[in-house]
């Protein structure tokens, strides 16, 4: 720690000597190089070990309590939630936002632990589904949050920066106010220490032996919240290190929690110095990397490590196939599909018919059929039709690249967004964009090459964790962190305006049009998606287990790769043309088994229609809830996808 407080505080915009550096601290003058390291980069340092500390602590509480190796403030969903509270606050309550929001943080905090910890089963939940819980609770509210930076720019400027995570500190006043607050809960939390050794015994062993294990429980979860929340009020919110620093000395051989949360704290520390000293590293402009970006680059491999690592811990069944959403109705395929189509006619002439004043029917009519101006003509033909044929072959290519992912990796959570492919794409169409800097044509060229290389990772990790379903939506959430780190330090990076980065981090199908439809959406409708017609019968024999697909004269793995690739493009040509939309991949293929059931061969075209039936609305919703302003559609997908998720996760143990 001393090592790398000393390289932090030597890092900057001006070459200080070690020799300066060390006389500013011991015996301090009255010059600019004294006042540079004690007023800007000594506050700096110390900020970053109290925050990693705090944040390592409340790691290893969180780990105790729940019995959940894979806990920490970000992956349970504590930091969207504080996040969030506190852009709430300070767009609608900014009277709530005394001593640097941390009330608001705070309740925040908890309200989030609570929802995630309910969602999941409560004691009797396992660590995978604990998880997931709080994965879909980061999703929905990072999507509310997204809506509020979004609507009120002015408002929340400056968050966005603070949002990724950012030690940036102009003097003593972050350090003066956290310290009393990360001190008081470290005291609370050393003090029940020696209560928590006995909780990791089973919560009857700990009664037997005179502990009060709600109180136990109540306790130390109050205070871990209260450093995460005291961490975020300050420095925003900063993933993973409350999951790396515990491990790092629990694998040292460190089991009784005293020992265990001190060395935490000292780590943790360590690990957010060294994040935001490799930050400064990587970008020596010192134009401000997020250091919570860095600390996800760190932390997604630790995460991948880790759960590889305890594969042969209880995680699920080698060989569970894919059966969330069961048929409940099996209706005939005759029936569902014209009330599909129905449904997408009816959706896209509401659609159509629709602006910034409300629903006008007799104005499209006039306009299709001769008898009103050029001016609606065009506004129809020239932006609302295209739009809306964007969303519904992005609909539909999102859902078929669900429906194949989860039938190859036998996985009912698999998704483009939620297994790291969506990211990776938007990781390439950035790269294309703002550092290689090449026309807007090869985007999709670059959406794709990222998009493939994020998949092969996936497919390399599947193999080594035998498909395992539960491991491999723990690797996705990984590979995604990884991904979005790498999104968040382009965006900072290229300067984007922050309104046109979220909307385009979202997905949105705001003014897209005919050029998207014919250079992006095009080729998978002429090329890929009869190519998946042509091999759905393969996804069916899969689904059978491999053992059995072997025995029908199925080469299991070149066609899992090859069907998995396929789905990989689907999803590339997808964010080329709308961004990273999630969600459609996942409700669409469940909604459709519930109609028609488990065959893959009818639930292709079924849920082909869901998928861009979805998306339609979603687009159609976008445009008019709160016109003339717009909501980007991928968050609308996002706010009515993550609670389904979370029912269907409630609904199906």
């Amino acid at each position: 720690m001393c090592i790398l407080t000393l390289i932090h505080i030597n890092q900057g915009n001006v070459s200080i000597s070690v020799g300066t550096v060390i006389d500013a601290i011991l015996s301090p003058e009255n010059n600019l190089e004294h006042h540079t390291v004690r007023i800007l980069r000594m506050p700096r340092a110390m900020m970053g070990i109290m925050a990693g500390g705090a944040l390592a602590v409340a790691g290893v509480v969180l780990q105790t309590v729940t019995k959940n190796p894979l806990s920490s403030a970000s992956t349970l969903g504590i930091h969207s939630g504080t996040y969030f509270a506190v852009v709430f606050s300070t767009v609608f309550f900014p009277a709530a936002l005394i001593g640097n929001g941390i009330i608001a943080a705070f309740v925040g905090g908890i309200l989030t632990f609570l929802i995630v910890f309910v969602l999941s089963g409560g004691n009797r939940t396992s660590p995978v589904r604990m998880v997931l819980a709080g994965m879909i609770v980061t999703f929905l509210f990072s999507s509310l949050t997204s809506v509020l930076q979004i609507f009120y720019e002015n408002e929340t400027a400056g968050l966005f920066l603070w949002g990724s995570g950012t030690l940036v500190q102009n003097d003593w006043s972050g350090v003066r106010f956290s310290l009393p607050v990360v001190a008081f809960g470290l005291i609370v939390i050393l003090v029940m220490s020696f209560r928590m050794d006995t909780l990791t015994l089973g919560d009857d062993v700990a009664t037997a032996l005179g502990q009060n294990v709600h109180l136990v429980k109540f306790v130390s979860i109050t205070a871990a919240v209260l450093l995460t929340s005291v961490t975020v009020s300050v420095v925003g919110p900063i993933g993973f290190v409350g999951l790396v620093a515990p491990h790092i000395i629990k694998l040292i051989g460190y089991r009784r929690h005293l020992p265990l949360i001190i060395a935490s704290f000292i780590w943790g520390g360590n690990v957010l110095l060294f994040a935001d000293v490799l930050a400064r590293v990587i970008d020596p402009s010192f134009s401000e990397l997020p250091v919570g970006a860095v600390t996800a680059l760190i932390g997604a491999p630790w995460l991948i490590y880790l759960v590889l690592r305890m594969k042969r811990f209880k995680y699920g069944d080698e060989n569970t196939s894919v059966i969330a959403g069961k048929s409940s109705a099996s209706l005939s395929i005759k029936v569902v599909i014209p009330v599909l189509f129905i449904i997408i006619l009816l959706t896209m002439f509401i659609s159509l018919a629709s602006g910034n004043y409300g629903f006008e029917p007799v104005l499209f009519w006039h306009a299709l059929f001769g008898q009103s101006d050029d001016f609606m003509l065009g506004l129809v033909m020239d932006l609302r039709l295209p739009r809306a044929l964007v969303a519904l072959i992005s609909g539909m290519v999102l859902a078929v690249s669900g429906l194949v992912f989860q039938g190859v990796l036998r996985n009912p959570l698999a998704d483009p967004s939620v297994i790291g492919i969506t990211s990776g794409a938007g990781v390439g169409a950035l790269l294309t964009m703002y550092v290689f800097g090449v026309a807007a044509v090869w985007i999709p060229f670059g959406a794709m090459i990222g998009s493939i290389l994020f998949f092969v990772f996936v497919m390399l990790m599947a193999t080594r964790a035998q498909f395992q379903p539960t491991i491999l939506a723990l690797l996705g959430i990984a590979v995604s962190a990884f991904g979005q780190a790498i999104i968040q330090i382009l965006v900072v990076q290229a300067d984007m305006n922050v309104a046109s980065a979220l909307t385009w981090l979202s997905g949105t199908t705001y003014a897209r049009g005919w050029s998207e439809l014919l250079n992006y959406l095009i080729w998978p409708v002429v090329i890929l998606l009869p190519l998946l017609m042509v091999r759905i019968r393969d996804l069916d024999t899969l689904s059978l287990g491999d053992d059995t697909a072997k025995g029908l004269g199925l080469k299991v793995m070149p066609v899992r790769f090859q069907l998995a690739l396929l789905a990989t493009l689907l999803a590339a040509f997808s964010v080329a043309a709308v961004g990273t939309i999630g969600f459609i991949g996942l409700i669409a293929p469940h909604l459709s088994r519930l109609l028609v059931g488990p065959s893959n061969q009818r639930l292709l075209p079924v849920t082909m229609l869901v998928g861009g039936a979805l998306l339609v609305m979603a687009d159609m919703l976008s445009r008019t809830l709160l016109a003339p302003n717009e909501i980007p559609s991928g968050i609308l997908v996002a706010i009515i996808g993550a609670p389904y998720f979370l029912w269907l996760m409630r609904r199906r143990a």
